[in-house]
């Protein structure tokens, strides 16, 4: 699951970091992807997602590989040992860490106190036999109040740390709120210029269109109209040829030049309508 990075001695490279516990690479494993995590972060999330973790392409557990020289230049890197809480102030190369843990270190734990304090028992202390109870229980007790202490302080500078970063979000959140206005008010404003326009271009579209209109109907009641006053020439024009006609009938005689056919024409009807 990765090295804690404070236990390390001096700056550590981030390529060094998984990016799933962000810790220190133990023995790291590479996807088909070329990205690298811990062996013990990978392999159940392979098995469980089948997926990368950072979402590029589907894995299997088959797939994953060590990538050996990434391991060699993370092995020899600077650690305190793991019982460095406890008292043991070596530093050795990564590599070496096991050893020391399982064979030299004299802060390893051997057993369990049977006397009746019931706390672990380490390795100086059994071989010097020194133990005592009451002392560890007291050294104990130190430890666990200087801890919490720590811990304490720790909270302290995150409460601090995460009221900082809440008073830049809500700063942020005011700016964008700001800022989502300002440009409401400015979509607004464009819209009523962009109506205001329409309305205007409107307007003579619709006098143009009315005037068309009137000036089509006006044509037409022209047009009838002087239909209708050449109909009503032709109607005065047969009307008149009507009457004469009547009148010749009636006086054919007074109506025709002498010695002309039409006169005699006419003599020769009223003849024939004398006798």
């Amino acid at each position: 699951m990765g090295f804690e990075l404070d236990r390390f001695v001096g700056a550590v490279d981030p390529d060094f970091k998984c990016r799933l516990c962000s810790k220190i690479l133990e023995e790291p494993l590479s996807t088909p992807c070329g990205h690298v995590f811990c062996a013990g972060c990978l392999l159940p999330w392979a098995v469980q997602q089948r997926l990368c973790p950072l979402q590029c392409q589907p894995i299997s557990a088959k797939e994953l590989h060590q990538v050996l020289p990434l391991r060699n230049l993370i092995l020899k890197l600077d650690i305190k040992c793991d019982y460095n809480a406890r008292g043991c102030n070596e530093v050795f190369n990564l590599k070496d860490m096991d050893s020391h843990m399982r064979e030299s270190c004299e802060y390893r734990p051997v057993g369990i106190c049977q006397k009746g304090c019931g706390l672990v028992l380490l390795h100086k202390d059994v071989a010097q036999g020194s133990h005592c109870c009451l002392r560890a229980l007291r050294a104990q007790n130190v430890a666990l109040q200087v801890k919490s202490a720590a811990l304490e302080q720790e909270a302290k500078k995150q409460a601090v740390r995460w009221g900082k970063r809440e008073k830049s979000l809500l700063a942020q959140v005011s700016a964008l709120q700001s800022e989502v206005q300002l440009t409401a008010l400015r979509c607004q404003k464009k819209f009523n210029q962009y109506v205001s326009r329409m309305s205007s271009l409107s307007k003579p579209v619709g006098v143009q269109c009315t005037v068309k209109r009137l000036c089509a109907h006006e044509r037409k009641e022209r047009k009838e109209n002087k239909s209708i006053t050449v109909h009503f020439s032709l109607c005065r024009s047969r009307v008149k040829i009507y009457d004469d006609c009547l009148t010749f009938i009636n006086d054919p005689l007074r109506h025709c030049k002498p010695q002309s056919m039409l006169h005699r024409f006419a003599l020769k009807i009223t003849y024939r309508y004398c006798n």
